[in-house]
């Protein structure tokens, strides 16, 4: 039996610890059920807080905006789906001034007197909305509803939606001089985990989207492409609900081959047929001049709401500043963590590390006497190779090799998380580094690595 000893990184508490622990376990038992899974929770005693309770924070007496000018383009979902992340209403709210200013000039509303006005009738549709019967992989989720409305026909697994697409995954840089993981391909499995989270939320997000719909849009023409719009809306809405009052619950994981199925069931249900996670052809430029009128007014929130920002970043910036002057507590605790499972007798071990877990485990493998009973190190979405670049890992300077007693290591990343590095150019021969493809634009996609279906696929026949 292996041991695998989950280091969570920057900013996890236990609450959302338990959560990624629980779909840690849960992914590699699919794959690997006679794995035992280990706790390492390093935040609660050695993660950072603010001591003095905010007393370094100026207290803002001008609200003067910074404007951004750069534009997004209208044809990269990422960036829709990051709007989406700060606004979920925003789309919708851009669709309708399109609609009314279509209005203006003498157009007629497209309904006749008398009659129930469209706008409402689609309102009526998305209240009924329900995530009954999710499917994905043969898996599903029973007794979750909600309305008149279900996701019966929503997949995952190795099922397909049209215009979208799980592939893109790689492996780089294999150790061993020149070998590599073949046949790496598709994205997520079954979006149960993404519906049992979302199940109570989106009842109350429909009811926001429905209200929008009916209070911005009765009156108006009739207009393509609301489907995807609302469906949008809805589930970008119950994911912020998902995540706590102003964030603050830990990101909620998502595999974008799962949002993308629960999406598509949604826009299904309302009677669209956008499969692909994007605007349809007729709302095309919706999104993106919703993007681009976004730009500046962040920039003033931002400033505005600058207290609630920083205490809210503090766990997950924080715990990196701490981390580098202040280690050596993580180091033990993952070191406690290792002891245990060798001692338990469920060897070999393996240490699979997030972001700033996997700068600690290889700080730790890299001291003169690191723990014994590693056999493979995996770090997931981690700077330790860009910090051996920088000169400022603990144990490690930059020029030296890695310890010839340091274990294998497969680093895994993302293109989309700015927080993801490689290593097989910076520890020639070390290092396989595997590309995945969560589908998520950043911030998520440095949090959805363990929703991610393949992942675990991918590392099963790793795993000694």
């Amino acid at each position: 039996m292996t041991s695998v000893v989950f280091v969570h990184g920057t900013g996890v508490r236990a609450k959302s610890y338990e959560k990624s622990f629980a779909r840690v376990v849960n992914g590699l038992g699919r794959v690997r059920a006679e794995v035992r899974v280990v706790r390492c929770l390093w935040g609660e005693e050695h993660g950072a807080s603010l001591g003095l309770d905010g007393a370094s924070v100026p207290v803002r007496s001008k609200n003067r905006g910074v404007g951004g000018g750069e534009l997004l383009d209208e044809d990269d979902p990422l960036a829709v789906w990051a709007l989406l992340e700060v606004d979920p209403l925003a789309e919708l709210r851009e669709f309708a001034e399109a609609a009314r200013a279509r209005r203006g000039g003498g157009a007629r509303a497209g309904f006749a007197p008398g009659r129930q006005d469209p706008w409402h009738t689609i309102a009526d549709r998305v209240r009924g909305l329900s995530l009954a019967g999710v499917s994905g992989g043969g898996e599903s989720v029973a007794g979750v509803s909600g309305g008149g409305l279900s996701l019966a026909g929503a997949s995952g697994g190795g099922e397909s939606l049209e215009g979208v697409s799980g592939g893109g995954e790689s492996v780089e840089g294999a150790s061993g001089g020149g070998e590599s993981l073949a046949g790496v391909s598709g994205g997520g499995g079954s979006p149960a985990e993404l519906v049992s989270d979302l199940a109570p939320h989106l009842g109350p997000a429909a009811g926001r989207v429905a209200h929008e719909i009916s209070r911005t849009l009765g009156g108006t023409p009739p207009a393509d492409g609301i489907e995807a719009i609302a469906a949008r809306a809805v589930y970008a809405l119950a994911v912020q609900r998902a995540e706590g009052p102003d964030g603050a619950d830990e990101p909620l994981p998502v595999d974008g081959a799962d949002r993308d199925a629960v999406v598509g069931a949604l826009t299904d249900q309302l009677g669209g047929t956008d499969r692909g996670g994007f605007a349809a052809r007729a709302a095309k430029g919706v999104a993106v001049r919703a993007l681009n009128s976004y730009l500046s007014p962040l920039s003033s929130l931002a400033h505005s709401f600058r207290s609630g920002i920083t205490r809210g970043s503090v766990p997950a910036g924080g715990d990196i500043l701490r981390y580098q002057a202040r280690g050596a507590g993580v180091r033990a605790a993952i070191r406690a963590a290792v002891r245990e499972a060798v001692d338990s007798g469920h060897g070999p071990v393996v240490l699979l590390a997030h972001s700033l877990g996997g700068i600690a485990c290889v700080d730790l493998l890299a001291e003169p006497d690191p723990p014994a009973g590693v056999e493979l190190l995996v770090t997931v979405g981690s700077q330790a190779p860009f910090l051996y670049e920088l000169d400022a890992l603990t144990a490690l300077r930059r020029g030296e090799p890695l310890p010839a007693g340091f274990p294998r290591w497969i680093n895994v990343y993302d293109e989309h998380d700015l927080l993801g590095f490689v290593g097989a150019k910076v520890f020639p021969g070390r290092v396989t580094d595997l590309r995945v493809d969560t589908r998520q634009p950043f911030p998520r996609a440095h949090t959805s690595y363990f929703a991610h279906h393949r992942l675990y696929e991918l590392l099963a026949p790793e795993l000694p």
